[in-house]
């Protein structure tokens, strides 16, 4: 991408708020997922992140874990599917014995002017990677996770103000919204704090698929500050959840939108 998405590697500075953590990410290996993985490990966690198929890119975030000084893993597969969060679960405990934070970032957009230029495989498909891998990776989850673990979950605001050229991606993160608000009651018995985060604009690899290349030049220009986030922007909230200075948060919904307006 030109520019280059900023992650956080020549800024983020961390204050070991996760010392000693292990984080699972998916979709770590690009855009705000990547960015989280850098936060994550320069606050002291150790991090295993799923990744669809690009090697190079999940190469580079362990790369920038590791500079860290944390241990990174990196879990190529199609988290549409049940037996790979299970996988990327078992993975986790295996390796690091435990999994205190659960962060699901992976997520699949393409623009369609109409409803009936989308094809019905297209829909299930982004209904499977964005709000099906989120009911995976909990329920594989939870029964691994100690009080005071955490579940972030991503959606967007496109949840609220939702796309006409992005219906399925629009509807699957209303539903993450919803999931997560419904979620957080039951694992608070537990002592497991589940939230949403909703970006706004994001200079993420996700706008290559999702909208023409000529129309890139123009994207997030609808905030009020006039551009996208970079990931790193993203980032602090992710980490602020995560970690116990959110000890009494659960069930809300965090936007991060460049000052948006919501209905």
């Amino acid at each position: 991408m030109v520019p280059r998405p900023d992650h956080g590697e020549d800024t983020y500075v961390g204050h070991d708020r996760l010392k000693d953590r292990v984080a699972l990410i998916t979709g770590g290996d690009s855009g705000i997922g990547r960015a989280v993985a850098l936060a994550y490990a320069r606050e002291g966690a150790d991090v295993l992140f799923s990744y669809l198929s690009e090697t190079v890119d999940a190469e580079e975030t362990v790369r920038m874990v590791e500079s860290a000084g944390r241990k990174a893993h990196a879990v190529p597969g199609n988290v549409g599917s049940e037996d790979h969060c299970q996988t990327l679960i078992g993975e986790t405990v295996d390796r690091f014995g435990r999994i205190d934070i659960l962060a699901n970032l992976a997520a699949f957009s393409y623009n369609r002017p109409s409803i009936l230029d989308m094809p019905s495989e297209e829909w299930d498909y982004t209904f499977k990677t964005n709000l099906y891998s989120v009911f995976y990776t909990c329920k594989a989850a939870i029964p691994h996770m100690r009080p005071g673990g955490v579940i972030i979950n991503t959606a967007s605001v496109e949840a609220f103000r939702p796309d006409p050229n992005a219906l399925a991606y629009s509807t699957s993160k209303g539903a993450i919204v919803t999931f997560t608000k419904a979620l957080a009651p039951q694992v608070i018995e537990h002592g497991i704090r589940a939230n949403v985060v909703c970006p706004g604009p994001t200079w993420t690899p996700i706008i290559i698929t999702a909208i023409e290349p000529e129309k890139s030049s123009g994207y997030g220009m609808q905030t009020p500050m006039g551009r996208p986030a970079q990931p790193r922007e993203l980032a602090p909230m992710f980490v602020y959840l995560a970690s116990d200075d959110s000890s009494f948060v659960t069930g809300e919904v965090f936007v991060v939108a460049g000052g948006m307006q919501l209905p």
